[in-house]
């Protein structure tokens, strides 16, 4: 799947663009299943707290701003457990980490129309905490994405630090995690546009962000967390929760104990 100049650009700067991973019939089912788990299933709420929306939002703009989220759709949709677990996929993070890969989530990010919710620079660690580096979110493109519509960014090699430190509270009380927004800067990011159907990936120590949707139409995408099996989660989603195995085996370890039944 993936060529070796690929996976040197995947270890060089903790991210990569995969295009066409998805077919359009394939793509146009999970827009269909999307739209029908938005109806059914899914929330919208102003999304991420903080003082960062401040600094990323005019007042009027951050009190209408929206993000319409729900988590593991492969549990509801035989489309998107087909999805999570398309071969092609499964065999391109296999050679990124390691020859057996869990699915750990998957949760939906839908930036509505004109105040779709921007992110601040960030990474994934502290939402699911695991010990090692061996971890990969991908996100699934169902609509072409743009400065104009809030395209994801990067801080080229910034995995290469490790877990880093984030805002977790203000004096106001508990915020969503995030880096500091007077030292971590969306300007200083690799924009990475991507058309639907293809696939963005990164290691979750990989610092990101992107900027609202400013368009007229929704941001659809989802994003879907991909883990070495021996890379025991510490803390956060799903913990605790074995996923299925999408590529390889899941090794014993020592007298390990059978996965939970309750």
């Amino acid at each position: 799947m993936l060529s070796q100049e690929q996976i040197d650009f995947y270890q060089e700067n903790g991210f990569l663009h995969i295009p066409g991973v998805f077919t359009q019939e394939e793509t146009d089912e999970l827009a269909d299943e999307l739209d029908r788990l938005v109806q059914d299933w899914s929330f919208t709420s102003e999304g991420w707290v903080g003082p960062w929306r401040q600094a990323y939002m005019d007042p009027e703009t951050e009190k209408k701003s929206k993000l319409t989220a729900m988590h593991d759709l492969h549990l509801y949709s035989t489309a998107w457990m087909r999805g999570v677990t398309k071969p092609k996929l499964a065999g391109a993070l296999a050679q990124l980490l390691g020859p057996n890969v869990e699915l750990h989530h998957s949760t939906m990010h839908i930036k509505p129309p004109q105040t779709g919710h921007p992110f601040p620079m960030h990474q994934d660690d502290p939402f699911y905490g695991h010990k090692n580096e061996k971890f990969i979110d991908v996100l699934v493109h169902l609509d072409d994405t743009s400065h104009e519509n809030g395209e994801i960014r990067f801080l080229a090699g910034s995995h290469k630090n490790g877990a880093l430190e984030h805002v977790l509270e203000t004096e106001e009380g508990p915020v969503t995690p995030h880096l500091p927004t007077d030292k971590w800067k969306l300007e200083d990011t690799v924009p990475v546009p991507a058309k639907r159907g293809d696939v963005v990936l990164f290691c979750y120590y990989t610092v990101h962000g992107s900027y609202i949707n400013t368009t007229k139409e929704p941001r659809r995408m989802v994003r879907v967390g991909y883990r070495d099996p021996h890379n025991d989660q510490q803390y956060g989603q799903s913990h605790g929760r074995p996923g299925v195995m999408v590529h390889g085996y899941r090794e014993r370890r020592g007298d390990e104990a059978l996965l939970k039944q309750d």
